[in-house]
């Protein structure tokens, strides 16, 4: 408990949400609130998880809070990645952060994920610090050539077209694309994308297919595979004309269908921040417990 002191008032107790120190546990007596399928140890994100603990080990503690009844033992708040792959590694302990609430889904809610730009400039940073290619790639599950791309992914692109797309969810991909135009056109496909708020590596190549010879890079103009036809062209004019169509045919329940849907949304999301409910979930209906996570974790209902 810390105390905060008002002008001219009593000292009010404020209760703190964590201990004030990490807590070793036995991973026996950690019991997770969430089901992990055994499929997540196939995924990109578990491996490097997996070769970032191996390599560097534990950056970020899991997240416990005490477990009601049942002394020395401890409900997993936040960590089910990391609890699995350190138990595949063999641990047998290790240091968690216990708090006092079993609140599950602000964790995942809050989150701020790395754009293609950040993660260009967190190897950028390390590698000019003197990490090796071949570290990095051992410590993110990539290999090095990977990780030497993504060292480069910025190069021929102007500092405008990056500044636009720095914090969105655009894929690695787009800026290749973005590479082979002149950058006053690299500039108005960035604008289009935000405007659009699609980031997709189709959207990016219409728009590279849209561009006239004046507009692309030289090395582009002169690669006749990357000439765009009559027929591309008038593909996708097509295209753009049937999206305008089903645009306007969902623009009147738009806004009641996503109010509707942020509120169920809010609705699941308190429900699966109780402790209880989610164990009845995990016990008797693991299937709804499944797809109520996933609405849960749904950072945009708009773009979802």
């Amino acid at each position: 408990m810390n105390q905060v002191t008002g002008r001219g008032e009593e000292p009010i107790a404020v209760r703190t949400a964590f201990a004030e120190a990490c807590v070793r546990v036995a991973l026996a007596n950690i019991l997770p609130l969430k089901v992990v399928r055994p499929s997540i140890k196939d995924t990109l994100k578990y491996q490097q998880i997996l070769a970032s603990i191996e390599e560097i080990g534990l950056v970020e503690a899991p997240v416990v809070t005490r477990a009601p009844k049942q002394p020395g033992q401890f409900y997993l708040v936040d960590g089910h990645l990391r609890l699995v792959a350190i138990r595949d590694l063999g641990w047998a302990e290790v240091d968690c952060l216990v708090s006092s609430d079993d609140d599950t889904y602000t964790y995942n809610k809050r989150v701020s994920r790395l754009s293609a730009v950040q993660d260009h400039r967190m190897i950028v940073r390390a590698m000019e610090r003197g990490v090796s290619a071949e570290r990095l790639a051992k410590s993110l599950a990539l290999s090095p050539e990977t990780i030497r791309q993504k060292f480069r992914l910025l190069n021929g692109v102007c500092e405008d077209a990056v500044v636009l797309l720095a914090d969105s969810p655009c894929p690695g991909t787009v800026f290749g694309i973005l590479r082979q135009m002149k950058p006053v056109r690299q500039i108005e496909a960035a604008e289009l994308m935000v405007g659009n708020r699609n980031y997709t590596v189709q959207f990016a190549n219409a728009m590279l297919a849209a561009t006239p010879p004046a507009m692309l890079a030289a090395e582009t103009k002169s690669g006749s595979q990357n000439a765009a036809t009559a027929g591309s062209i008038a593909r996708i004019e097509r295209e753009l004309a049937a999206l305008q169509l089903q645009t306007s045919a969902v623009e009147d329940s738009y806004g009641p269908d996503v109010l509707h849907l942020t509120v169920i949304k809010g609705h699941l999301a308190k429900w699966l921040s109780n402790a209880a409910v989610l164990r009845w979930l995990a016990k008797h209906r693991p299937e709804y417990l499944k797809e109520f996570q996933r609405i849960a974790d749904t950072e945009d209902i708009a773009t979802a």
